[in-house]
């Protein structure tokens, strides 16, 4: 996979296909692997390039004891976009929506469109006085800080498969994939400043609403879903798609029922 060394870090990602530029952010724990189906679903129409955020694939680390913001993650974006340099698409899951967000506010006319799956910007629910949903994330958030900073992350790793995935999740991964899966976490640790300390009003995306696609899954999590109601309640130009079923999990989960939505927006966006 190409690297682009900028001098302060190194950003690692895949760049696959020819047509209009199509850029892919990924969830907490996964690296940009979680998009090799979607890859394969666009590249006969699309130069899709899909980034490893701080401390996944060959991309920097983030180092220990500096408090990352998504300020942080989206100056990874922009490098990118910049040796781009065409009109691209953002498409973020999870935190790699909470990242496209943000880059779309910085790359401004350079973004054709915004596809946000699941996307996870916390702060949102403490700004609109959406309690019980921030406290239930919150929960989550303290004790990823507390178990991975003492370095148990099998605990965090159980906490956070469990939560996201279904109660026994972590019971029924195979000692290969909870590996594999400890290994992805330690990033996290970080990513959790980015989405629960940042203060951009939702305002902010105004402008952006009318080329923005929102897509959900009907049994997603708590936070989430109220997430998905701020989004839509205040910018009301945004496109929504409800997937009728799975969880937050579910572009990887259910590729076939997120990825022909992803390409029909883009289609009729480019």
């Amino acid at each position: 996979m190409p690297v682009l060394a900028t001098g302060r870090y190194d950003i690692d990602y895949s760049d696959d296909g020819a047509g209009p530029a199509v850029m892919l952010l990924h969830s907490s724990a996964c690296g940009n692997r979680q998009w090799r189906r979607l890859i394969e679903d666009l590249k006969d129409g699309y130069r899709v390039v899909a980034l490893n955020l701080f401390g996944y694939g060959g991309t920097t680390p983030w180092p220990d004891g500096a408090l990352q913001t998504l300020d942080d993650q989206a100056a990874l974006v922009a490098a990118v976009a910049e040796r781009i340099g065409e009109p691209l698409h953002l498409v973020g899951h999870s935190f790699g929506g909470a990242v496209a967000m943000k880059a779309a506010l910085q790359l401004s006319e350079q973004v054709s469109s915004l596809i946000l799956l699941e996307p996870n910007p916390f702060y949102l629910l403490a700004h609109h006085c959406r309690d019980a949903a921030f406290a239930e994330i919150k929960a989550l958030r303290d004790d990823t800080k507390s178990h991975g900073g003492a370095g148990d992350w099998a605990w965090v790793g159980r906490r956070f498969a469990d939560y996201w995935n279904g109660e026994g999740a972590w019971a029924a991964m195979s000692p290969e994939r909870r590996s594999g899966f400890l290994g992805m976490l330690p990033p996290v640790f970080h990513e959790w400043d980015c989405v629960m300390n940042e203060m951009t009003p939702v305002e902010a995306w105004r402008d952006l609403a009318t080329r923005s696609l929102l897509v959900h899954a009907a049994g997603t999590k708590r936070p989430i879903k109220e997430i998905a109601e701020i989004l839509a309640a205040e910018l009301p130009g945004m496109a929504k798609v409800a997937i009728p079923e799975g969880g937050h999990m579910v572009p990887l989960a259910r590729p076939d029922l997120v990825n022909p939505v992803v390409r029909d927006f883009l289609d009729a966006m480019s």
